[in-house]
């Protein structure tokens, strides 16, 4: 089929990947390169240096509102278009364009979770499973029908990197999979259980040792890597980056003992973190460089 690709970040390459192995991938579109890096030189996106290593035609569009951007999408005469974390919203008329439409691989199991962040709010809420859909889109906000989904379970060690990766290699399989079936039947979500995936905001960040344990090892494997949950030990802003529940009680942001801290109610044993300018390390590596005060802010 005559496939547009739009996507962005490192989620959406395992997709094109797949897709542009089984399919004329007409157009991707992605967002523009940002200036980064200590020179802040344009940096091309992921899916902009995937889609050139597959000498596919890039586009990156500040906007698809103009009727000269949906006539040149329209002239692409796709049969479909796959959209995996683009970053730009879709108005009617791109909607409308491909012949089957467009699709949206989504990295929850709708209606729960819809929005910007579903895998970092499904760590910092318990969720027990989550999975991937694949989505008709419509105008709203993750509210079209579901072609089909995958589940996988959320384990008590996963942070959200971990999660990131495997789900965006079961939207790979997924999506390959849907394209050689369509058109498919699809399912209009539930009208119970929709939750909403807000943006994570830095300010989120902060670690708060009056929480009890599992919310505390929660926020910082759901914030991992990034934006990394993190405290102050000592003057330094410390982020932590894995852990897991452990024995022991104490006041809140108590040392037990070497990286075990006691929380509201039980107690975190941090296994990794990383040190302000220092690449992630595991926790005994660290100590190796760092006397831990009794307690942490």
């Amino acid at each position: 089929m005559r496939v547009v690709f739009m996507g962005t970040p490192d989620f959406s390459v395992p997709a094109l990947q797949a897709i542009a192995a089984a399919h004329d991938v007409v157009a991707v579109y992605c967002q523009p390169p940002r200036q980064a890096g200590r020179g802040q030189k344009p940096r091309p996106t992921p899916v902009q240096t995937a889609a050139e290593a597959l000498r596919i035609e890039v586009r990156h569009p500040v906007s698809l509102r103009s009727d000269a951007e949906q006539a040149a999408f329209a002239a692409l005469n796709a049969d479909v278009a796959v959209v995996v974390a683009y970053g730009l919203i879709l108005p009617q008329p791109i909607l409308d364009a491909p012949r089957l439409g467009c699709l949206n691989i989504h990295a929850s199991l709708l209606p729960r979770w819809r929005g910007a962040a579903p895998i970092h709010r499904a760590i910092l809420e318990g969720d027990t499973q989550t999975g991937i859909a694949i989505m008709q889109m419509k105008a709203g906000l993750d509210t079209g029908p579901v072609l089909a989904e995958r589940r996988t379970a959320i384990t008590p060690h996963d942070t959200t990197g971990d999660l990131h990766d495997r789900l965006a290699a079961m939207g790979a399989t997924l999506i390959a999979e849907v394209l050689t079936k369509l058109p498919l039947p699809a399912t209009p979500q539930r009208l119970d259980g929709v939750t909403y995936a807000s943006k994570i905001d830095k300010a989120e960040a902060r670690i708060d040792w009056t929480q009890d344990a599992a919310q505390v090892d929660r926020k910082i494997r759901g914030l991992s890597p990034f934006p990394g949950a993190w405290c102050e030990i000592g003057w330094e802003r410390v982020k932590l980056l894995r852990s897991a529940l452990a024995d022991g009680s104490g006041a809140p942001g108590e040392v037990l003992e070497e990286f075990t801290i006691a929380c509201g109610s039980g107690a975190v044993r941090v296994l990794e973190a990383q040190r302000a300018g220092k690449r992630p390390m595991l926790a005994e590596d660290i100590l190796r460089g760092m006397t831990l005060p009794p307690r942490l802010d």
